[in-house]
C-alpha cells in the first residue's frame, strides 16, 4: 500500500477522533443538539469513503463522520450542522450532525436520508435500480457539470448492525438480489442497538444473515484493522464496477463513544474495556510505523489534525444561526406548471373512460421522455395492472420501463427516492389504497422530507397512484378512503380527481412537477360504471393539457341571490357525482366546488364562494370524524363566520371499522345521491 494511502487515512482518523475529544470536552456546548460519532469506526468509514468516486452514490447513516470526512468535508463543514447553523451545507441547520445531503460535484453524491435505521436501505437501493435502468436505456450517467463517469458509478449503503432486523432491509436486499444491481451495503457491526446488544436483538449477523439472500454476497472483515478494510473493500468495489452486481461487507467495530450525547454509555454499557481493546486507532499507528514512518511525522499529522479541529470549532461557534424567515423555504421545489394549457376537448376526439385517460397520458409522457418509468404490483405485460390502468404499456415500452415488483409497497414508494435522485422520474403505484400503510413510513419521512432537510437540493420526483374508494362489494381490505392520513403527511402534493379530463391533466402536471405527487383515483370512477358517474367519462385531452395543482373547479355556479337560500357543496372524487346528481332540481341554488387537488387547496375558490352563499356543506366518502372534510370543515367556518347563516357540515361514511364486503351494508356505510340530497335538505332548512 502507497505511503500516501496511509498518510491521507491516518490524518482523518485522527481528525475524526480529535472532533470526537472536543466534543467531549465541550459537552455543555455541542450537546444543545444530539449527535453520535464515529469513534471506534473510523478505520472501515475511511478505507470506504477514500475509494469513491464524485459519479458515486453514497447513504452514511448517523454515525459515519468519518466517512464524509474522507471524502472531502472538512470538520467546519460538520461542526456547522452540529451546532445547526444557517449554512450548514447540508440542511441548512434543519436536521442532526452527520445526517448529510450533498450534491458537490468533485464529491460523491448524498440523497438526503433521515434518522430512522434502515431506512435508508430502499431509497440506496432505489439508486442503484436507476442506474442500472440509464445503463439498460443508454442513458448518460451525468450530474451537474460533469461529463460522462470513466468509471462506472456505484452506490454505497451504510448501516448499523441491529438496523439489519428491520423488515425494510429485507425488501432492499431482496431487490438488490434479484435484479443484480450495483450496490454496496456496508455493515458496522459494534453489537449494540442504543441498550440493547446483539445477544437479544438478533438470531444472526448480517454476514450470516445475506447468505439467506441468493445473489448477494457477503465478505465479513475486522472493521478495526485499516489494511484489512481497505483491501478489501477494493476488491469489492472494483467486483461491482465490472460485474454490476451487489455486495454486502460486514465490519466487526467497537463503539468507543457514547450511543448519542443523549444516551451515555457508563449508564448501561458493561463491555467497555473490551471495546477499548480493539481500538483502531493504535492499530493504524503501528501500521504507520511498519510502513516507513517515523514517530515524528506521526506526532506532526496529529497535531496538524488537533489544530485543524479546534481552529473549526472555534470558526463554527461564530457562524450565523438560521433567521425565523428561513424556516419558510423549500418546502417545495419550484413547479413549471402554474396555468391550465393545451385543449381540454378537442374537436372531434372520443369520449374515454377515466382509467383509458391516465394510460393515455401515460403512454404519451414515456414516448417523449425516456426517463419516465411506470412500476408496482402486476402492472407489467402479463397483466397490466389489476383495472388494467396500465394495459398495453410493457408491450410497447419494454419489460426495463415497465414492470412488476414483489409485494413490497416499502420499496415501491421509497425506492423512488433514488430512481429521483439520478434523474428519472417514476410512476409507481400500490395496488389499493388499504396496502399503502406499508408505505407511509417511506412515503412519510423519506419522500416528503427530502426536498425541505435537504434545504432544497434533493426535491423526490415521482408520481404514487393510489386505486381508492368503494366500489362493487369491495369489502374491508379494498374499499378504503385514506385522504386524511395522506393530507397529514406535509412535503407531498395531492391529487382526487373526479373525471378521466381532469386526471390526464394532473398525471402530466405532476409528471412534469420536480416534487412527489400522490393522485388518488377513485375505482368506481374508472369505468363509469356506477349509477349516475357518467360524467367521469370525458373528451379525452390533447397531449399537451396541463392541469395545474391547487385549481378547484367550479362545476355548478350560481350568482348571488338574496330571496331563496343558497349553498354551497365542497367535494372531489365521488363525492362531486353524488352532489351534482343530488342537486338537479336546484342548479340556481347549490354551487358545486370540485376540489381536484387536496394540496395544494383552493381556498381562494371555496372562501369566495361560501361568502357569497352563507351556507356550506362538505361531502366525503371517508369517514367524517376527524377527517381531512372536517378539518377543511373547521377552515372554512373560521374564515367565514361573518357570512354564515348555518354552521358548515360535513356528510360522509359511517364511522365504523372497516367497509363490510356485504351490498347491503357497504351502501349502509357510505354516502350516496339520496344520504346527501337528505343533508341538502337539511342544511337548506337550517
Amino acid at each position: 500500500m502507497k505511503k500516501d494511502i496511509f498518510q491521507q487515512a491516518f490524518s482523518n482518523v485522527c481528525t475524526a477522533k480529535s472532533m470526537a475529544e472536543l466534543y467531549e470536552e465541550n459537552f455543555k456546548v455541542v450537546s444543545k443538539y444530539v449527535h453520535a460519532t464515529s469513534r471506534g469506526h473510523e478505520a472501515v468509514q475511511t478505507a470506504l469513503g477514500m475509494q469513491l468516486l464524485p459519479q458515486d452514490y453514497v447513504f452514511p447513516y448517523y454515525r459515519d463522520d468519518s466517512m464524509l470526512l474522507s471524502i472531502g468535508m472538512r470538520p467546519y463543514d460538520l461542526m456547522l450542522q452540529l451546532l445547526a447553523k444557517k449554512d450548514d451545507p447540508f440542511s441548512g441547520g434543519r436536521t442532526y450532525y452527520s445526517h448529510p445531503s450533498l450534491k458537490d460535484e468533485d464529491k460523491p453524491k448524498i440523497p438526503h436520508q433521515s434518522s430512522a435505521t434502515g431506512m435508508q436501505a430502499i431509497p440506496a437501493t432505489g439508486v442503484a435500480m436507476g442506474i442500472q435502468y440509464k445503463e439498460s436505456q443508454k442513458i448518460p450517467h451525468t450530474t451537474s457539470g460533469m461529463s460522462e463517469a470513466i468509471e462506472p458509478p456505484l452506490v454505497v449503503c451504510s448501516l448499523g448492525d441491529a438496523s439489519v432486523t428491520e423488515g425494510e432491509i429485507a425488501e432492499a436486499f431482496q431487490m438488490a438480489a434479484l435484479k443484480q444491481m450495483p450496490i454496496l451495503y456496508l455493515v458496522q457491526d459494534n453489537g449494540w442497538d442504543i441498550s440493547a446488544n446483539a445477544a437479544e436483538t438478533r438470531a444472526q449477523n448480517a454476514y450470516e444473515y445475506a447468505e439467506g439472500f441468493k445473489g448477494l454476497d457477503a465478505i465479513t472483515i475486522d472493521g478495526a484493522n485499516f489494511i484489512e478494510s481497505y483491501e478489501a473493500i477494493k476488491e469489492v468495489i472494483e467486483t461491482i464496477r465490472k460485474e454490476r452486481r451487489p455486495f454486502l461487507v460486514h465490519a466487526k467495530v467497537p463503539l468507543l463513544n457514547h450511543h448519542t450525547s443523549g444516551v451515555r454509555m457508563e449508564w448501561y454499557r458493561d463491555d467497555l474495556e473490551e471495546a477499548r481493546s480493539r481500538d483502531p486507532y493504535p492499530v493504524l499507528k503501528q501500521q504507520l510505523l511498519d510502513n516507513g514512518f517515523s514517530e515524528k511525522e506521526i506526532q506532526e499529522i496529529e497535531d496538524k489534525a488537533k489544530a485543524k479541529v479546534k481552529a473549526d470549532y472555534e470558526e463554527a461557534l461564530q457562524a450565523e444561526d438560521p433567521a425565523p424567515e428561513d424556516l419558510f423555504t423549500h418546502d417545495f421545489a419550484p413547479t413549471p406548471i402554474t396555468q391550465e394549457k393545451g385543449d381540454r376537448s378537442p374537436e372531434g376526439a372520443d369520449k374515454v373512460v377515466m382509467v383509458d385517460c391516465a394510460l393515455f397520458a401515460i403512454e404519451e409522457l414515456m414516448k417523449k421522455h425516456k426517463e419516465c418509468l411506470l412500476y408496482g404490483q402486476d402492472v407489467g405485460g402479463r397483466l397490466g395492472g389489476v383495472f388494467r390502468e396500465a394495459a398495453t404499456l410493457a408491450q410497447k415500452f419494454g419489460d426495463d420501463r415497465v414492470f412488476n415488483t414483489p409485494i413490497q409497497e416499502a420499496f415501491i414508494v421509497g425506492s423512488t427516492v433514488g430512481m429521483s435522485a439520478v434523474g428519472l422520474k417514476p410512476i409507481v403505484e400500490v395496488q389499493f389504497a388499504d396496502y399503502i400503510w406499508p408505505g407511509l413510513n417511506q412515503l412519510f419521512t423519506e419522500v416528503s422530507r427530502s426536498c425541505y432537510l435537504s434545504n432544497g437540493k434533493w426535491p423526490v420526483s415521482m408520481i404514487l397512484r393510489v386505486p381508492i374508494g368503494a366500489y362493487g362489494s369491495g369489502g374491508p381490505y379494498h374499499s378504503s378512503s385514506v385522504e386524511s392520513v395522506v393530507t397529514n403527511i406535509r412535503g407531498i402534493k395531492i391529487a382526487y380527481p373526479s373525471n378521466g379530463a381532469d386526471l390526464k391533466g394532473l398525471m402530466k402536471a405532476a409528471y412534469y412537477d420536480p416534487n412527489p405527487v400522490v393522485i388518488l383515483e377513485h375505482k368506481g370512477l374508472y369505468w363509469s360504471k356506477v349509477p349516475g358517474t357518467q360524467g367521469a367519462t370525458s373528451v379525452e385531452p390533447d397531449e399537451d393539457y396541463v392541469l395545474p395543482f391547487g385549481q378547484a373547479w367550479l362545476l355548478q355556479e350560481i350568482w348571488k341571490q338574496e330571496d331563496v337560500e343558497t349553498m354551497t357543496i365542497v367535494t372531489y372524487g365521488m363525492g362531486v357525482h353524488w352532489a351534482y346528481n343530488a342537486t338537479k332540481n336546484m342548479r340556481d341554488q347549490v354551487e358545486i366546488i370540485d376540489l381536484r387537488t387536496l394540496f395544494p387547496l383552493d381556498e381562494d375558490t371555496i372562501m369566495k364562494s361560501v361568502k357569497k352563499t352563507g351556507k356550506c356543506l362538505v361531502v366525503t366518502e371517508e369517514p367524517s370524524n376527524n377527517s381531512f372534510a372536517r378539518a377543511l370543515a373547521g377552515k372554512i367556518q373560521e374564515e367565514c363566520f361573518r357570512y354564515l347563516d348555518a354552521p358548515v357540515m360535513t356528510i360522509g361514511s359511517e364511522n365504523m371499522p372497516a367497509i363490510p364486503l356485504n351490498s347491503t351494508l357497504e351502501q349502509t356505510m357510505i354516502p350516496s345521491t339520496e344520504k346527501v340530497k337528505e343533508k341538502i335538505d337539511e342544511l337548506m332548512n337550517y
